[in-house]
C-alpha cells in the first residue's frame, strides 16, 4: 500500500462525477472512480458505462460488477455470464474475458486498487 493519506468518509453524488473514455475502447466504454488508489483506498469502486461494447480483457484483481441498467455478459473460457438490473458477477484475478454490452451501467468494486503497480 502506498503513504497516500486516506480520504475521510464521505457522500460522492453520482450527479457529481465525471465518465471518461476507458483505454483503447473509449468509444466502447466510459468510466469514473468513486474511489482508488489517490484516496489511498485498497478497494477501488466506480461505475462503468459500455455501449455496443464489445472488449477483451484479462482482470489482474478481484472484481464484482453490479449492474444498475441494462445487461452486460462476460464472456470466460467456462461460459457466459449474463447480469441483468440489480444482478452481480464475480470476476476472480487472472480471468480473461471479454465484456458484452448494448447498453449498460454498472458499478464496480476491485482490489487491489494499485493493480497496474504490481
Amino acid at each position: 500500500m502506498s503513504d497516500a493519506k486516506v480520504t475521510p468518509a464521505c457522500v460522492v453524488p453520482y450527479d457529481q462525477l465525471t465518465f471518461a473514455p476507458r483505454f483503447d475502447f473509449g468509444h466502447m466504454a466510459k468510466v469514473t472512480e468513486v474511489t482508488g488508489a489517490g484516496d489511498g483506498a485498497r478497494l477501488g469502486t466506480g461505475f462503468g458505462r459500455f455501449t455496443n461494447a464489445e472488449i477483451p480483457w484479462t482482470v489482474k484483481y478481484e472484481e464484482v460488477l453490479l449492474v444498475i441498467e441494462g445487461e452486460i455478459t462476460v464472456r470466460t473460457a467456462e461460459g457466459d455470464l449474463t447480469a441483468g438490473p440489480q444482478d452481480c458477477i464475480w470476476l476472480p484475478s487472472g480471468t480473461e474475458l471479454t465484456y458484452i454490452a448494448e447498453s449498460a451501467l454498472v458499478f464496480y468494486a476491485m482490489q487491489p486498487t494499485n493493480w497496474a503497480d504490481e
